[in-house]
């Protein structure tokens, strides 16, 4: 007697994906073009270079808006898009929501 649905009625047939280095940005396709995997960010690591200028950022408390990293990454995104401002959020899924809720109508 779980609050939760049945995962009897929503199971779905998967399909072999291939190979993370089969999709490297080296890779090639039919047309010899180069193929980027984006289908996730946990199929990646960070270069040696990412990892030290994560590790060198100056950090805060985001809740507070005391962040400088975020409050500038905030900013840059702002000005890309001729806005007034930007909001960072960590995964796609929080921004997937964040989407769907910006076109929802609340309590209506």
């Amino acid at each position: 007697s779980s609050s939760f649905p049945s995962t009897e009625r929503t199971r779905t047939t998967t399909t072999s994906i291939e190979p993370l280095s089969s999709f490297s940005s080296s890779s090639k396709n039919n047309n010899n073009s180069k193929i980027t995997d984006l289908r996730s960010d946990t199929l990646t690591s960070p270069t040696p270079s990412m990892l030290q200028t994560a590790l060198r950022a100056p950090t805060g408390d985001d809740v507070l808006s005391e962040d400088p990293t975020v409050l500038s990454l905030e900013a840059y995104a702002a000005s890309l898009f001729d806005k007034p401002s930007a909001l960072f959020v960590p995964t796609g899924t929080m921004g997937n929501l964040c989407a769907i809720l910006s076109h929802c109508h609340y309590n209506k």
